[in-house]
């Protein structure tokens, strides 16, 4: 079907078709963006050229070492520029890049080590410790390690292994990229965040990831040249294929290192900065910050948020600052963000707390994703009420190739044809996503189904709360009942009759907390409040 008659002579060849990588993109630009500045980091400023020509040393380097096709190329690293030429020097020569979250304790980066099968390793000195650690740990063979020091934050290397200098310095600026010969080839290894069992390992092709960020620019209106601040750290989805895809709009990417609202607000003052993405915790903290931290500037500053719904509060407060927040929304196993709240201007006419309460919805599909929706038990739609919960379901390109080395978790995520989120949502008329819990965090109260979602949205509304997570608590009468952890904000304190009766206002009697506990509460690398922990402590309350 869809063929002509007679195609003779119209076979693919070297000329009309070529496998799609974003590794092209960087191959570009050395050429086309020769002399702009690709990566700036403290006082370190690369061009294009520089940029391809050290991401062409670091897989020459590799190659070098014994690295081989489809060997796998470990990073512990924060978002400094050695990941970002990782992100193409690794795949350059045939192998596939294994970024590793800088937060993991010894027993889970022992674990990815052993199952990722990782041949080498460029570790941040500062993480040095616990990768050394790691690796007795490990039942397999160790990774070589490349020791990655930090002059700009003042982190010394240990004088123990191969500084990432010297290692670039053995490889040939310009060595020939090994290109995927199959565009299904595989790219990248991210762990998930396991918060239950051990992480599993998803699989990126090059194909899913040349998409994704020709799907982005669309979505996000980019045009050529974005300032972009390295906030979301790449080894969360590869930082979004954000690094990836920067290169095709000749880009300049600002590393950082430490995320604080300060540099944020540096980083806009002192390079123009005019895209970043973060996760809700990074828009509150921007929210939050003293005034000695704001830095003024005129342009806007366009923001991705994802990770968690935001609290319509925190929206509204952040768009009064020159920030223009787009809500996104997706997961490891769809290379980061794959739904957007696309705005409509008749919305601009409502107001305030309506639009932030629209802004906070997850969306529609992205163009290069074929569908996202929301489907019931029995792989039916649901009803596009606001109402009728069901699971977020989608397929499309940029949905993983599978879990490594786990078939019966991929068949289970794929099951009747759709990616599986996991995350219970309602779909409105207008075929808008709105997230009402993750399966797991779903609060069952006297058999009522409580969100912990609208629960915190409640919460974020009070005036001394700088972060808030709802959790249920098992109750002898209810079964269980939602239970708030919150943190203020500095020099507040806190009355938990006074934040419980402030949430009767918001909401029904039976959602609203039945006990509030003050304190700082635990984060994964990327801002996501750790859920699992306040179980544990809610359930010996």
């Amino acid at each position: 079907m869809g063929w002509m008659q007679d195609e003779a002579g119209l076979e693919k060849c070297a000329a009309n078709y070529v496998p799609l990588t974003p590794l092209s993109h960087l191959n570009r630009a050395r050429t086309v963006f020769a002399d702009r500045t690709a990566v700036i980091y403290g006082d370190t400023r690369r061009t294009y050229a520089q940029y391809h020509a050290r991401a062409s040393q670091l897989a020459s380097a590799l190659q070098v070492a014994g690295i081989t096709n489809g060997d796998v190329v470990a990073t512990v690293l924060p978002n400094i520029p050695a990941q970002s030429e990782a992100a193409f020097g690794v795949p350059a020569c045939g192998a596939v890049l294994n970024t590793i979250n800088t937060r993991l304790d010894v027993d889970t980066v022992a674990y990815i080590f052993d199952h990722g099968g990782g041949k080498a390793v460029l570790v941040d000195s500062q993480f040095l410790p616990v990768v050394e650690a790691a690796i007795t740990a490990m039942d397999g063979p160790a990774p070589l390690i490349i020791e990655v020091p930090d002059p700009v934050a003042g982190i010394a290397a240990s004088g123990n292994h191969a500084v990432y200098e010297d290692f670039l310095a053995k490889g040939d600026p310009a060595f020939a990229w090994a290109l995927p010969q199959d565009e299904w080839e595989s790219l990248a290894l991210n762990y998930t965040s396991g918060t239950t069992g051990r992480p599993k390992g998803v699989v990126y092709s090059h194909r899913g990831a040349y998409l994704m960020t020709m799907g982005t620019p669309i979505s996000w209106q980019l045009s050529l040249f974005p300032i972009y601040l390295q906030i979301v750290p790449l080894f969360h989805c590869n930082g979004w294929n954000h690094t990836w895809m920067i290169p095709a709009l000749g880009g300049t990417v600002v590393c950082c290192r430490d995320i604080t609202a300060g540099a944020i607000y540096d980083a806009i003052a002192d390079h123009g900065v005019t895209h970043f993405g973060g996760a809700p915790i990074v828009l509150n903290m921007i929210v939050n910050a003293k005034p000695d931290a704001r830095r003024i500037f005129k342009h806007t500053v366009d923001v991705f948020t994802a990770g968690a719904p935001p609290a319509p509060a925190t929206l509204s407060a952040i768009g009064d600052l020159g920030f223009h927040v787009t809500q996104v929304y997706g997961l490891t196993e769809t290379y980061g963000h794959v739904t957007e709240c696309i705005w409509d201007q008749a919305w601009a006419e409502l107001p305030t707390d309506a639009q932030a309460s629209i802004k906070a919805h997850q969306g529609v599909a992205f163009p290069i994703l074929e569908d996202a929706t929301v489907m019931d038990t029995a792989m039916q739609q649901v009803a596009k009420d606001g109402a009728t919960q069901g699971e977020i379901v989608m397929r499309g390109n940029t949905v993983m190739k599978g879990y490594y080395r786990n078939a019966a978790a991929t068949s289970k995520a794929f099951s009747g044809g759709y990616f599986h989120s996991e995350d219970l949502a309602v779909q409105h008329p207008n075929s808008y996503m709105q997230i009402s819990d993750r399966a797991k965090d779903i609060i069952i109260s006297g058999g009522e189904n409580i969100s912990s979602v609208e629960v915190e949205g409640a919460l974020m509304h009070h005036q001394s709360i700088n972060l808030c997570a709802v959790v249920a608590k098992p109750d002898d009468k209810w079964g269980e009942v939602p239970c708030a952890f919150v943190e203020l904000k500095e020099g507040q304190t806190g009355d938990e009759a006074e934040i419980i009766a402030f949430v009767r206002t918001r909401l029904a009697g039976f959602k609203c907390p039945k006990r509030v506990v003050f304190q700082e509460l635990p984060k994964t690398s990327t801002g996501k409040i750790q859920k699992f922990e306040l179980r544990v402590i809610a359930k010996a309350l």
